[in-house]
C-alpha cells in the first residue's frame, strides 16, 4: 500500500478552512469518485482503494491517505492534484 501524507499551514479561521476543505472534498469526489463526510473537524473520505482523511487544527490542515495497490501505481499525480487544490484554496 502506498500512503500519503500532506500537511499545509493556514491562517484562516477554522469556520474559513472547512468551508475550503469542503471546496477541496467536492473536487476530489468528482474526479476520484470518494464518498466523504465530516467528524467534528476531520473529513474522513474513501472509495474502493483508498481511505483517508483531511484534519483541520487552528493551524494546519493534514492530509493522510491510505492507496491500494491500483491506485497506488499512480500516487504521484493524487498528490498533485491534492496539492493544486490546497494551493487554490489556502493560497
Amino acid at each position: 500500500m502506498s500512503h500519503i501524507d500532506i500537511r499545509r499551514k493556514h491562517t484562516r479561521s477554522i469556520k474559513d478552512a472547512r468551508a475550503a476543505i469542503e471546496r477541496v472534498a467536492e473536487h476530489l469526489a468528482e474526479k476520484f469518485d470518494v464518498e466523504y463526510g465530516w467528524d467534528g473537524n476531520t473529513m474522513e473520505f474513501s472509495r474502493g482503494g483508498v481511505d483517508g482523511h483531511i484534519a483541520l487544527s487552528a493551524k494546519e490542515v493534514h492530509v493522510t491517505a491510505q492507496l491500494g495497490f491500483l491506485l497506488g501505481a499512480i500516487k504521484g499525480p493524487i498528490e498533485r492534484e491534492i496539492h493544486q487544490y490546497l494551493d487554490r484554496e489556502f493560497g
